[in-house]
């Protein structure tokens, strides 16, 4: 995990640099605006608000809306839609908050990591670079058709959809499917 960190951060130093000079991308019909944290964007996109909601019944507001660095794999709304049916209501449940959060957790690495940096470490990785969460998942990023793709512990693919998009406290990429730890 030591040189996960170590070459997230020695990574991101060089790409965050540069990105912050970029347009961020409108996410969810709206505009990110760098000056913001996470939360404070994630809140206007129109397609995050299965995301916000559990961020908010989990308590993770406080600690997204901190300092960071954080990089966080968003799921749109539609990737919590494809959840079995009763899935994201039962995880909202008081007495499941500690499952919602490992899942939410598996989001969220702690360290600002854009997607030339992630590509560059699957190339150096031989197709395959090991990312291990915040939430002590460990997922695998890969390369396929130039769109970074991560598979959790269950085998679940999710599809970078929307990449860099820049906060004041880390990045956040959009992606199409909700990645779960072992189960």
């Amino acid at each position: 995990m030591t040189i996960l960190k170590t070459s997230f951060a020695a990574l991101s130093i060089t790409v965050a640099a540069s990105a912050a000079f970029a347009e961020n991308p409108m996410v969810g019909g709206a505009p990110m605006l760098v000056e913001q944290n996470i939360v404070e964007n994630a809140v206007n996109s129109a397609d995050h608000t299965t995301l916000v909601a559990a961020v908010q019944a989990a308590g993770l507001v406080e600690t997204l809306q901190s300092e960071g660095p954080f990089t966080v794999f968003a799921p749109v709304n539609d990737a919590f839609a494809a959840l079995p049916e009763g899935t994201v209501e039962t995880l909202l449940m008081p007495e499941n908050i500690d499952m919602l959060t490992t899942i939410l957790t598996c989001h969220v690495v702690g360290a600002t990591v854009m997607s030339d940096a992630i590509a560059a470490m699957i190339m150096d990785a031989d197709g395959s670079y090991p990312v291990e969460t915040l939430g002590g998942c460990t997922l695998q990023a890969t390369m396929t058709d130039d769109m970074i793709q991560l598979t959790d512990e269950n085998g679940t693919v999710a599809t970078v959809t929307i990449a860099d998009v820049v906060q004041s406290n880390g990045v956040i990429h959009v992606i199409d499917a909700v990645l779960t730890p072992a189960m």
